[in-house]
């Protein structure tokens, strides 16, 4: 983009999913539920239980109670393992772990086979290709595994000092690798400035970015030395999101002032009075 010398620049960079909004619910933005799918001539869908992060757990068969459980620390060691004492035959079927993260908007889930045999010769675990498949004895015990040790499942807190936006400045002839930075804004309202004081002072963002989405930077009294690549970079590290903008800056000669016709006097009303006279005599 180009601008005139003297104006003022704005590098727009907005971003609706960089809004902050606070995570006012904190330990139930994230959820674990174990499902089971039983094959059979009825297809069904059973919902075993669900776990927040506070370890809060909500068990929907009362044939469960006491039976089915995930360790209370899942949330924070990442072991989302469903453990199944005394093991039926009705305990078969195709089980998925589903991982939610509703402040982050992210799921993720994996399956696992479980058959149950009165044999203990028959017990083993494989991979068929696409899951793994647990074949336990009745009556004994068994932990599907699902494990997920992401720092976004396993730590809770400090989102605000996890989201923020930099903007850079690679001046002509300078590598993308050695561009200087300009500002730091954090999600919690903390603000770091580089550089010398005048260019702090030309350079900055709105107080309000992280609610309004809008991290444009705008440049006061544009100046040829000001020229250069700018570069927007949206960071939510805790949710694992990136995204970035670049500008390249040129700046224009100033505008010419604009040129007015000089104004011109109007006939006086005494003026016009006096040729009226003369021309009665």
């Amino acid at each position: 983009m180009s601008a005139p010398a003297g104006s003022t620049a704005v590098l727009h960079c907005q971003s609706q999913r960089m809004v902050w909004i606070q995570d006012r619910l904190k330990d139930r933005q994230r959820v674990v539920h174990w499902d089971l799918y039983r094959h059979g001539p009825e297809y069904n869908v059973e919902r075993i239980l669900d776990m927040f992060s506070t370890g809060d757990q909500r068990i929907y068969n009362a044939y469960n109670q006491g039976r089915v459980s995930i360790n209370n620390t899942a949330f924070s060691d990442g072991n989302f393992s469903l453990v199944i004492k005394d093991v039926g035959m009705s305990d078969k079927g195709i089980y998925s772990c589903n991982l939610h993260h509703h402040y982050c908007h992210l799921y993720e889930s994996i399956k696992v086979q479980l058959n149950v045999t009165k044999s203990a010769r028959r017990e083993k675990k494989f991979w068929d290709g696409e899951k793994a498949v647990f074949v336990v004895l009745v009556g004994s015990t068994v932990a599907l595994p699902c494990v997920n040790r992401r720092p976004v499942w396993t730590e809770g807190h400090s989102e605000e000092e996890q989201q923020v936006v930099h903007w850079d400045r690679q001046l002509p002839g300078i590598r993308h690798d050695r561009a200087d930075r300009l500002v730091d804004m954090y999600a919690s309202g903390e603000r770091r400035h580089y550089g010398p004081l005048f260019l702090r002072r030309k350079m900055n963002i709105s107080e309000d970015a992280f609610i309004l989405g809008d991290f444009s930077l705008s440049i006061y009294n544009l100046q040829p030395p000001d020229q250069g690549i700018y570069s927007c970079h949206l960071h939510h590290h805790y949710c694992g999101l990136h995204e970035r903008r670049v500008y390249q800056l040129t700046v224009e000669p100033p505008l010419a002032p604009e040129l007015t016709a000089a104004p011109r006097s109007l006939p006086s009303e005494e003026a016009g009075e006096s040729q009226h006279r003369k021309r009665e005599t």
